[in-house]
């Protein structure tokens, strides 16, 4: 309309404004208190990895019947992973939004957005750092355990040799035992081209889960013939090292279906204990700036 003025919109009340030009060219990101953050985090993360690693170490033992059990030591091994993850990502996430510098002219919602996004960043550093860390510290074990395994190797392959198969080297003994102590094999012949036909159809027998009765028959006709026994007694001696392979295969496919278990159960605690991290540390980073800017 001629002759009138033009009014600027007013600035509702509450509303942000930039004090000058520097204000706004300002990044609203400050990577210095975020890597100090992500250090303070990888080092506490570190070091409660060493102190729980200790512990889990000193709970277990060799011996029969001492030592806490699998289980807890399972539920012990996450509840630690979230102490870990709650301590240090708190830590990180504090000093990220405790040494951020101080905005003045940004609303106070902005603010807390952008400490808690600090904190994030934080926390994510750190989790990258620490993964680097201990993949290289898992690659040189690995390593090291290379060569002691070439060093002891021989020993292993016949302490493998002796469990090999689906009936243990104790088991395949008891089988072609004499029923005479002392006698000689009736035939002068060794047992061990038996035993591994043995070791062979009762193999392919665990696999398709029942032992044929031409190989039951064969094998104790096998077993009488080198042990002086009747073909029954040899026969019942069949069914118990059959009974005995079968029981081990499937004690074999219990522990690993246990381990499977076991393995999905941790990384769905992994990534549970990483997700509190990562609330934790935005919380911490919020929190360090809330002290920052008031600190009474």
């Amino acid at each position: 309309m001629s002759g009138s003025t033009y009014d600027p919109p007013h600035v509702r009340p509450g509303t942000a404004v930039l004090a000058d030009h520097a204000a706004t060219e300002a990044s609203a990101v400050s990577w210095a208190a975020i890597i100090a953050g992500a250090v303070v985090a990888c080092a506490a993360s570190l070091i409660l990895i060493a102190v729980g690693t200790g512990l889990g170490f000193s709970s277990i033992s060799p011996w029969h019947d001492e030592g806490v059990s699998a289980t807890t030591l399972g539920l012990m091994t996450v509840v630690w992973l979230i102490i870990v993850q709650w301590v240090a990502s708190g830590l990180g996430g504090y000093v990220a939004g405790r040494l951020r510098t101080r905005w003045i002219s940004v609303h106070r919602d902005e603010v807390f957005f952008r400490d808690t996004a600090h904190g994030l960043l934080a926390w994510a550093l750190g989790t990258i750092i620490t993964v680097g860390l201990l993949t290289s510290a898992i690659t040189g074990a690995i390593g090291t355990a290379g060569q002691v395994a070439g060093a002891v190797g021989q020993g292993a392959a016949q302490v493998a040799a002796s469990a090999a198969g689906p009936l243990s080297e104790y088991d395949t003994d008891t089988l072609f035992r004499s029923s005479q102590p002392g006698v000689p094999n009736p035939n002068g012949e060794s047992n061990e081209q038996a035993a591994q036909e043995v070791t062979t159809i009762i193999g392919n027998a665990i696999t398709t889960g029942q032992l044929p009765a031409g190989d039951r028959d064969y094998l104790a006709q096998l077993v009488a013939a080198r042990t002086n026994v009747s073909v029954e007694d040899a026969r019942t001696r069949v069914d118990q090292a059959f009974n005995k392979a079968r029981e081990a295969a499937q004690r074999a496919r219990e522990a690993a279906d246990e381990a499977r278990k076991a393995a999905a159960k941790l990384a769905l605690f992994t990534a549970l204990s990483m997700l509190i991290g990562a609330f934790v540390a935005a919380a911490g980073a919020a929190y360090g700036g809330h002290l920052r800017d008031d600190p009474h």
